[in-house]
């Protein structure tokens, strides 16, 4: 029997592109798998996936360009955006460029299928009465510089007016949560 669904994993850390792909092959989808923009267009010239989960930063680029190429491919595509470095700006530009989902890691395989299937959103979802931590705004605002920078260290120091190595052990502190 052949998979009805197909998948594209967009991923440059191998181990985890790998673990991911066999996690899904067990669950009958036909998967492919890119490293980044150029990849994705090549495999797009032969395949039309249904499925798609794009690791927001890629080594030379951003996820964010994979998901605009993907939708204008196919606008029906459900795509999950996949990051360790969340923030607000990045979850509302990946929904915006066509993206269906937008998760932290470390998510698992059970996590990316339920965000396929709840595409359409849940208003149900508990609005906050705490404002948003000072912490939060901080890294909101490195994140949002980084991605506008296409995750230049050196540029999103300059912009955010401070020194490079303040930027990089903040961005580690954070990795380590």
């Amino acid at each position: 029997m052949e998979p009805e669904r197909t998948l594209l994993i967009v991923e440059d850390d191998t181990s985890f592109a790998r673990a991911l792909r066999r996690s899904f092959e067990r669950r009958d989808y036909a998967v492919h798998q890119a490293a980044g923009l150029e990849e994705v267009r090549r495999l797009l010239e032969e395949h039309s996936p249904d499925h798609a989960v794009v690791d927001l930063k890629l080594t030379g680029g951003s996820g964010l360009e994979c998901v605009k190429a993907l939708h204008l491919h196919d606008p029906g595509m459900k795509i999950v955006v996949l990051t360790g470095f969340a923030s607000i700006a990045t979850a509302v530009e990946a929904i915006k460029l066509g993206a269906c989902h937008y998760l932290a890691k470390p998510s698992n395989t059970d996590d990316i299928e339920a965000a396929f299937q709840r595409s359409n959103g849940d208003a149900s979802v508990p609005t906050g009465d705490a404002p948003t931590s000072i912490k939060n705004l901080e890294w909101e605002r490195i994140h949002e510089t980084l991605v506008d920078t296409q995750f230049n260290i050196s540029e999103t120091a300059r912009r955010l007016g401070m020194h490079r190595r303040t930027l990089a052990r903040k961005l580690e502190k954070r990795r380590l949560r």
